[in-house]
């Protein structure tokens, strides 16, 4: 049996999105509803998300991902990567609310892929492209290096590995934003021989809070400055398991 949003929750879902400084059309907030259908079948069999309360899949699923927008210079790039989408956070949020952008989900799960076919055939977003691979391998496909301007991701890994995952397939000047928790001073101070070896410096630190929670996540956005050498990414598993 499906589960769709409740009045309650399609009311906290809009009046969080406003607080965040955008709007939803009613057409938006019915590709939300359908969304959450799907999240909420799917993880009955598989195990998309952790989170299952309905409250928290619209604060800490949807409007956490839809907040990525508020990093400076967001909206610059026509074609974003969402790196490490797993259920697709924060790609498919960001792809309903602000369908001028076109987005390429890559994940390395193929049962995760197979989900978001589905979202993106039931929801109508035409214009998203899935990409199913390990980050160490879509960092040496000559389709995908240095060819992105903004890179995003949420929780994936540790500051030095996801940059060695990003950084490789942003153009020079590209941007990547990623999401940090109340570590995220410790983390930057960790990531700075990665930074300096794939050539990117800090170019905007934001803070936003998540309407109706008191998670305050904050948005560091990388510039890559030059070019990344051909030693990286390494093989896969390498990253994680010896960061720089």
């Amino acid at each position: 049996m499906s589960q769709t949003m409740t009045p309650d929750l399609i009311k906290m879902l809009a009046e969080g999105i406003r607080e965040l400084n955008f709007d939803a059309t009613e057409e938006q907030i019915q590709q939300f509803n359908h969304y959450y259908e799907l999240l909420m079948e799917w993880n009955e069999k598989m195990n998309l998300t952790a989170i299952t309360e309905p409250e928290k899949i619209i604060t800490h699923h949807f409007l956490d991902s839809i907040s990525c927008a508020k990093a400076p210079g967001f909206f610059e790039a026509t074609q974003v990567l969402d790196m490490g989408t797993g259920a697709g956070f924060p790609g498919i949020p960001l792809q309903i609310m602000f369908p001028q952008q076109h987005y390429v989900l890559m994940d390395s799960l193929a049962k995760r892929v197979t989900f978001l076919e589905t979202v993106i055939k039931r929801l109508g977003l035409a214009q998203v492209k899935l990409y199913h691979a390990r980050a160490e391998q879509a960092g040496r496909n000559t389709q995908h290096r240095e060819q992105y301007r903004l890179a995003v991701s949420r929780a994936v890994a540790a500051l030095p590995v996801l940059l060695e995952y990003v950084i490789p397939l942003l153009k020079v000047g590209g941007r990547f934003c990623c999401q940090k928790g109340p570590r995220w001073r410790e983390e930057l101070d960790d990531a700075e021989k990665a930074m300096k070896e794939f050539n990117v410096v800090v170019a905007e630190i934001r803070t936003v809070d998540i309407p109706y929670t008191d998670l305050k996540h904050t948005l560091i956005v990388f510039q890559k400055t030059g070019a990344t050498s051909f030693k990286y990414p390494r093989r896969p598993g390498i990253p994680s398991k010896k960061p720089l």
